[in-house]
């Protein structure tokens, strides 16, 4: 059990516990301490000096960030002799900075402004310097300003403990600043953008490159919510003026380390009013698809789905809702009468390895196992979990790559393993067994014949010695892995939509033909939901419908398009990998006459005269609370999940990435590579 001390500041008694900072103890009673460079979930780091404080016994101020809490310790956090010293602080920094928050787009969470009106600085009693840095502003995602910049350190702490390794400090004394390797623009140094150093900053010299007159901070409305682009189901922070969105930060307080979100979910937003969305239902007529109504599309849609009955097929992305993929299926099996439909989730992984995937939290864990995975910020495949991974590491984790591939994460692993996954899982399980770890009959004799090399040995000893170790697979490779989770740790397999894992409890899973029979051999009725991986109309497919919310390649070529609603115009839930469940706010109203998917299920089926009801909370709530059932599985790894990732995120992001500012990414990546 966590040791606890007791202590006193400002007068206040405080429980904390012990190896806490003397900063986040005064939290716990809502005494807040001024600083500027501290992370809350990392290290104190000293920089600013603005939260020095008085500890009775001690001869001078301490730094609160970085003195830990001690039994009986007496703490004073604003003595008249710490108030001056934060104010000759402050008085020296706006020495250096720009004053002129009357425009300044941080106007109103500027912690710099903030306690410049505190301690009553107008002005600077020093002799005003300006130091007449360049401005980076050729991209489209980050303005980076040093004049504004204080050298709080944050933006290059944070961008060093995730890995991007972008930003550093370069100089010394009053020719310090922040910058790239060799000043090069972000764009030339390797920056993925994915913004966290926005979030980190406290002024206004990291800001959204097209922040400027986008309204105050107070003028915001502001939503949580959850991005829908990739299997890590990232939470996100909605602002929202004039029912448009105008920025989006991660779901977390400023000053916290806590989260990520990578450039797809701070700035694809604006795909959302793109040239290529819909915003009414289309029919065809003489080969050309022509504007029409809701209601006799749907009608023709309904004619058509009673014509064909259990010769319909239904695909579907696994990025959709719960409360989607519940309805989707009852519409399919309960109205239309048809066994055949299936989702995307099935061309990377079979239901039973997101069924029975466990629970865990990364910043729980002292140990990382990751098995034939390969996240990347660099390439946008999972980046909230290499991020993260990266995180745990800089904070004393440890990390066991197991690959049969040279990927970029095995710079921060502890031990990487190479070589066949499966070979090496073996080898694992069997030492372990060999060092006294409990198995049943059927794995020992499994692994009985394992090859156990030094290497493997090593890795054992590490896994041994953890005290509560996650492991994340592939999806492919769940069965094997899973028997590692049964001798020891927790198992997860990673899927590459947002909601893999609550698709696959909601039961849109095929009882007739699957996603790729529907796909080759084709339907009477094809019924698409959403952007899928496939650019031309299935062989023999006699009627196409197509439900998104943007003109696609798929959607030039179907009979019926019916426009949906993006991620930000609707509400519902999903189940993140984790095995969170997290709620999808509506932010902004629908473009046009655009419907969610559920609604239009329901609108379709009233007319087949068999309504359907909305999910209910509580059903939703039931998927997560069922409980996964490992037991021994033979150790292979599953055929038919041959996808790239990163073809395969692209392709069902494909209108995302056509929006302005992450076309310009694409081709600047392809730029800087050549």
């Amino acid at each position: 059990m966590e040791k606890k001390v007791k202590l006193q500041i400002d007068g206040k008694e405080v429980i904390a516990p012990e190896g806490m900072n003397i900063l986040d103890a005064g939290h716990l009673v809502d005494v807040f301490i001024p600083n500027l460079c501290y992370l809350k979930g990392m290290k104190g780091f000293g920089a600013c000096r603005l939260c020095l404080v008085e500890v009775e016994g001690l001869k001078s101020p301490v730094i609160a960030c970085n003195t830990k809490v001690r039994e009986g310790m007496v703490v004073h956090t604003q003595t008249e002799k710490v108030r001056n010293i934060r104010r000759f602080i402050l008085d020296l920094i706006l020495s250096i900075h720009p004053l002129d928050c009357m425009t300044c787009t941080k106007a109103g969470i500027c912690k710099l402004q903030e306690y410049a009106y505190e301690y009553e600085l107008k002005t600077t009693s020093f002799i005003k310097k300006k130091m007449g840095y360049p401005i980076d502003q050729i991209n489209p995602f980050i303005r980076r300003d040093p004049e504004y910049c204080i050298l709080c350190g944050r933006c290059v702490r944070m961008c060093k403990e995730q890995g991007t390794n972008v930003l550093d400090f370069i100089g010394r004394g009053i020719n310090a600043e922040i910058g790239t390797a060799y000043n090069k623009s972000l764009r030339e140094s390797g920056c993925t953008f994915c913004g966290s150093c926005i979030d980190a900053c406290p002024v206004n010299a990291l800001p959204e490159a097209d922040r400027w007159r986008k309204g105050r901070e107070w003028e915001y409305t502001k939503i949580p919510s959850v991005c829908l682009f990739c299997g890590n189901g990232c939470d996100i922070l909605i602002s929202v003026k004039d029912g448009g969105i105008q920025k989006i930060n991660t779901g977390e307080k400023p000053g916290s380390t806590k989260k990520y979100i990578c450039a797809y979910g701070r700035f694809g937003y604006d795909y959302v009013e793109d040239r290529t969305r819909l915003t009414t239902p289309l029919k065809r007529e003489n080969n050309a698809l022509k504007e029409t109504t809701w209601k006799e599309a749907l009608s023709i849609v309904a004619t058509k789905l009673k014509e064909a009955g259990n010769e319909t097929g239904f695909i579907s992305t696994a990025g959709i809702t719960n409360e989607d993929a519940l309805a989707l299926k009852r519409f399919a099996k309960n109205v239309v009468k048809t066994k055949n439909f299936d989702t995307t989730l099935s061309l990377y992984s079979d239901i039973h390895a997101m069924k029975d995937s466990q629970s865990a939290l990364i910043t729980n864990s002292d140990l990382i196992i990751l098995i034939g995975l390969n996240p990347s910020q660099w390439n946008r495949v999972l980046p909230a979990l290499d991020a993260s991974i990266r995180k745990r590491v800089n904070r004393g984790g440890k990390l066991l790559v197991i690959t049969s591939a040279d990927i970029k994460i095995e710079e921060a692993a502890t031990i990487t393993l190479k070589g066949d996954e499966v070979s090496t899982l073996k080898g694992l399980i069997k030492s372990l067994i060999d060092r006294g770890l409990k198995a049943d009959v059927q794995l020992e004799n499994a692994v009985k014949d394992a090859v156990v090399t030094e290497d493997i040995e090593k890795a054992a000893k590490i896994i041994e010695e953890a005290q509560n170790p996650v492991i994340f697979t592939s999806p492919s490779l769940f069965d094997s892995s899973a028997n590692l989770a049964i001798i020891k740790g927790k198992v997860i397999a990673v899927g590459f939509e947002s909601n893999a894992r609550g698709v696959a409890l909601s039961g849109l899973t095929t009882e007739g033909k699957s996603y790729s029979d529907m796909v080759n051999k084709g339907m009477k009725v094809l019924y698409v939901v959403g952007e899928v991986p496939l650019n031309t109309r299935p062989p023999r497919t006699e009627f196409l419908i197509v439900q998104t919310s943007h003109f696609t390649e798929l959607a030039e070529q179907a009979d019926i398009v019916l426009p949906s609603t993006t991620q930000y115009e609707t509400e519902g839930t999903i189940i993140d990998y984790l095995g969170r469940l997290k709620k999808l706010n509506q932010a902004i109203e629908p473009i046009g006459t655009s419907k969610n998917h559920r609604d239009i299920f329901i609108a379709i089926s009233k007319i087949m005269k068999s309504p359907l009801k909305k999910p209910s909370e509580n059903e939703v709530n039931k998927l997560v609370k069922v409980k996964p059932k490992l037991s021994f599985a033979p150790f292979v790894r599953r055929d038919g999940f041959e996808i790239t990732p990163k073809e395969f995120i692209e392709s069902i992001n494909a209108s995302v990435l056509k929006g302005r500012r992450l076309a310009w990414l694409k081709e600047a990546v392809t730029a800087v590579a050549v």
